[in-house]
């Protein structure tokens, strides 16, 4: 209820602010979501962040069942901040965040300063197959007024997915400096735990018991996790998706298409996909370009090797 009624104060205070320029108004959206962002941030136990398709919907759904099955919470309850602390105090508040607008509130454009006291779990992707579900979440899942808040070609923009990939804005660049400003920052963080998605693909049971371990300073119930991790398999979030489980959640688990995969919240779920995009040249640039810019921290410096267990998300 707090985030509807926070939602809807923006809401009324933008409608106020109609007779301003689009390039104002959205610098003081951009404000006002980073204030409830930071502020939330502030009173969270542990914050899990990453930039937007890296998979942290399925982490999101793997943690909440696991609390699900632990603490007998309701299946169609997916976990958001403070809910599930409200119904059980032994479970902390998780602020699940992409930080994309608490820079525009406190003006650290340059630092994770916020972050700095906080436990926090980031979560990271290939930007490659970032940039490419980027892609299609703009084509078929984002609002117009959202692609203009966040500098995404406008809505009905005919670009092709390579100029989209390559865009210094919304492709690979931004995504890029996110994760080498974060790499950066990252010894600063006195409690961060970096996790991988290619990993969670790999082994999604061994990672989130390392995340549960870490979210709770206590050891991880293999029962409970064995069936998080079956719960969140890509088919059954894909019916999940349809059945519209998740509705208390909007439409962050509802497909833009019935029937149409590409316009689902779960997509593909492939480890190196974006190469089915692209030709030989295209990729080739791709790779250079990763190569060269993003930290080898990550260990993206170099195109993936695809095994059996990374032919599916």
């Amino acid at each position: 209820m707090d985030s509807i009624f926070k939602k809807a104060t923006r809401e009324v205070v933008m409608a106020l602010l109609f007779w301003l320029p689009d390039a104002r108004r959205v610098r003081v959206e951009r404000w006002l979501r980073g204030r409830e962002e930071a502020r939330r941030l502030s009173r969270a136990d542990v914050a899990v962040v990453s930039f937007g398709k890296s998979g942290r919907t399925w982490l999101r759904v793997m943690i909440s069942r696991y609390y699900q099955l632990m603490y007998s919470i309701p299946e169609g309850v997916l976990l958001g901040f403070e809910n599930y602390h409200r119904r059980n105090p032994e479970i902390p508040k998780i602020f699940f965040t992409h930080d994309n607008y608490i820079k525009d509130y406190t003006d650290e454009f340059d630092s994770k300063a916020s972050f700095y006291g906080k436990k926090v779990v980031l979560l990271v992707r290939n930007p490659k197959d970032i940039a490419v579900s980027q892609y299609f979440q703009w084509q078929h899942r984002m609002r117009p007024a959202k692609k203009k808040l966040n500098n995404y070609p406008p809505h009905g923009a005919d670009v092709p997915a390579y100029d989209f990939v390559m865009d210094e804005n919304v492709g690979l660049p931004g995504i890029i400096d996110y994760l080498n400003l974060w790499d950066r920052e990252s010894e600063r963080v006195q409690n961060l735990l970096i996790i991988r998605y290619e990993d969670m693909r790999k082994d999604p049971g061994a990672v989130l018991t390392q995340v549960m371990e870490f979210i709770n300073d206590t050891p991880a119930k293999g029962e409970a996790v064995a069936g998080a991790v079956e719960y969140s398999s890509v088919e059954n979030m894909r019916k999940l998706e349809e059945k519209s489980v998740f509705w208390l959640a909007g439409n962050r688990m509802k497909p833009g298409k019935k029937g149409d995969p590409n316009t689902y919240k779960v997509r593909r779920a492939k480890v190196g996909g974006y190469k089915d995009y692209f030709d030989e040249k295209e990729t080739a640039q791709i790779d250079e370009y990763v190569a060269k810019e993003l930290s080898a921290a990550f260990g993206y410096d170099a195109p993936p090797a695809l095994g059996p267990a990374a032919t599916g998300e």
